[in-house]
């Protein structure tokens, strides 16, 4: 048994061994830098056993490799690229789009939740989001505000009969208006208390950092076969609970006769056509109950908790910096002033000072650190010259490009006034994503910003905060994709104000 045992480790050593050279060869070969640090397990290694997110595993990478086009970086038999020049990013999202449609990620097919438009690929991919897409465009965003607002507004009645939440763990306190809002506009859920939501519980739970979700989503990132082979589940512990809900939803729907335009509404419709088409390419899907769950979770999942990261993360520089507090104090009391102390959608989309600060915030601080692609179809990336294969993974940086010196001078530094309408214009496209970029954006990133800016506006005219940075400053808890600041929090503090 033990000579088995020592002679499985030494094969195993051998494999590791040769694969980190194959990896370390395969990109000399095309002329491309190569992160040695890890050759097997790149970034990834020191994600699973060190405190520290992928992102900033990935920053290291940038600093030391800035001047490169791309980097390569080790994984489990499949290359992977971690693409740095701006140009080869916007080849990548955006220009050869056909070459790099593919998420980057595979997904069990009986991983239910999962068939979503997020993790979806190819034409299945690209027939969903043209079926859901309709539900947020301007008409409906309009039409739904009144429910985001409604939801500010109870939540700062919470906050003031609740006055122990005005100190401390501010993010889990703004997620509750996110999941209200959230469930209220897009699926017309509400119930009793904000703060006590199965669904809120749900949306904090689908992405939470524990070493189980950590080591799925490693192993997905190394090697979507062993991946497969494994029959990993990323939400497997949800699906009973998520779909029952929908089905519910949608049944007692089907018997209202009142049309709320929200997604409820729009899984009703496509279940009534019976099919949905590609007319380009003939693919058809079964508008299940299952599917549409899957699509309703990711709308969930991705309103609640990345939206609150960009609330949270304004209010936080805003408490740092007194200065634009004050000016957008003054903005939004004025607006509420000249609107007979309520607040619209056409009020809330002009307000300037609002608009600047979220999105410098969000720049400081983007929902995701990063984004990943799969090459489809060979390709060269025009900067360097770089031949990509097909199979081949793509890193590309957000949270990297966002504080470089070289698109922002002085990067660490809060300044709204790079986003003022003055110079926003000289801020290239594809410098600046904090939702993404390219045909896959985020569908719903006109409902988050219009969702965010509503909890800031209403937050703010009843509230001024004032930002805590504890022991050891501010740091990023780890994470595999998100962006969450950690050792910091937002004290609520009442403002005296005459309506």
């Amino acid at each position: 048994m033990i000579a088995f045992l020592l002679v499985f480790s030494a094969l195993l050593v051998c494999l590791v061994y040769l694969n980190g050279k194959y990896n370390e060869f395969y990109w000399q070969r095309r002329k491309v830098a190569f992160y040695k640090k890890n050759k097997v397990t790149g970034v990834f290694w020191e994600f699973l056993f060190q405190n520290k997110a992928v992102f900033q595993n990935l920053c290291e990478v940038y600093k030391e490799y800035r001047n490169e086009p791309a980097v390569g970086i080790g994984t489990f038999v499949t290359p992977t690229l971690y693409v740095i020049d701006p140009t080869n990013v916007q080849h990548v999202l955006a220009a050869d789009f056909n070459s790099f449609n593919h998420r980057g990620v595979d997904i069990n097919e009986d991983d239910l939740l999962a068939d979503n438009i997020l993790f979806m690929n190819g034409n299945r991919w690209k027939l969903m989001r043209q079926c859901m897409t309709p539900l947020f465009t301007s008409a409906k965003l309009k039409s739904m505000y009144y429910i985001i607002d409604k939801s500010a507004l109870d939540f700062v009645q919470h906050l003031n009969e609740n006055k122990q939440l005005l100190k401390g763990d501010a993010f889990s306190t703004l997620t509750s208006f996110c999941s209200a809002a959230i469930g209220g506009a897009v699926f017309g859920v509400s119930t009793g208390s904000i703060f006590d939501s199965p669904f809120l519980n749900m949306a904090r739970d689908a992405f939470k950092a524990t070493f189980r979700f950590n080591i799925r989503f490693a192993i997905g990132s190394l090697s979507s076969g062993l991946s497969t082979f494994l029959r990993l589940k990323l939400f497997k512990e949800h699906e009973a609970f998520f779909i029952g809900a929908i089905k519910q939803i949608l049944r007692a729907r089907e018997q209202e006769n009142i049309k709320r335009h929200d997604f409820a509404d729009l899984c009703v419709s496509l279940q009534s056509i019976g099919k949905l088409v590609d007319k380009e390419t003939g693919l058809e899907m079964i508008p299940t109950d299952e599917l549409l769950a899957a699509q309703a979770f990711f709308y969930f999942v991705a309103g609640v908790e990345p939206t609150a990261t960009a609330l949270f993360g304004t209010l936080y520089e805003l408490g740092k910096h007194p200065e634009h507090l004050e000016k957008v104090h003054n903005e939004i009391d004025e607006a509420f002033k000249k609107n007979d102390n309520k607040m619209s959608y056409d009020t809330i989309m002009d307000m300037k000072h609002v608009d600047m600060v979220m999105s410098e915030a969000m720049r400081l601080h983007p929902p995701i650190g990063f984004l990943t692609r799969r090459c489809v179809k060979d390709s060269v990336l025009p900067v360097g010259n770089i031949k990509v294969d097909k199979g081949t993974k793509i890193l590309t940086p957000i949270y990297e490009i966002h504080h470089d010196p070289r698109y922002y001078p002085e990067p660490e530094k809060f300044l709204p006034e790079r986003f003022s309408p003055e110079n926003k214009h000289k801020i290239a496209d594809i410098t600046y994503m904090p939702f993404g970029k390219g045909n896959r954006i985020c569908v719903g990133l006109r409902y988050a910003s219009l969702q965010v800016k509503a909890g800031l506006v209403h937050l703010l005219r009843n509230f001024t905060v004032r930002s805590i940075i504890n022991d050891g400053g501010q740091k990023y808890s780890r994470h595999p994709v998100q962006v969450r600041l950690d050792n910091v929090d937002v004290e609520f503090i009442p403002r005296n104000i005459a309506k």
